[in-house]
């Protein structure tokens, strides 16, 4: 049995070939995707602005360590590519980074 890591990763790609009525569905909820709204969740959280070119989407992906970050970038993108496709939004290519929060070390100020 494997052990699990937990990654955080950030898909990011641009719009492309928008219909009418997708940009209109984006544009309509543009304020909900914005930076406030900017989260590491399961199911992807997705941002972009009124300018309608380039998006990211941050996810939690749970991922076994010796698949690695590489791994965790690639569930990730397929999520974002499934989601874009069904939302039917166009889109270039995605790439993606991730982080391993098991192995992240943090450096905590003494007082």
């Amino acid at each position: 049995m494997s052990t699990q890591h937990t990654y955080r990763v950030i898909v990011r790609g641009t719009f492309q070939d928008l219909t009418d009525a997708a940009r209109e569905r984006l544009l309509a909820e543009v304020e909900e995707h914005g930076l406030a709204a900017m989260q590491f969740i399961e199911e992807g959280s997705l941002t972009y602005d009124r300018v309608l070119k380039h998006f990211s989407f941050r996810y939690v992906v749970v991922s076994d360590a010796e698949d690695g970050e590489e791994m965790a970038g690639a569930i990730a993108e397929d999520r974002a590519q499934t989601t874009l496709r069904e939302a039917g939004y166009g889109h270039g290519e995605l790439r993606s980074t991730a982080t391993d929060m098991d192995t992240m070390k943090i450096n905590y100020k003494r007082r």
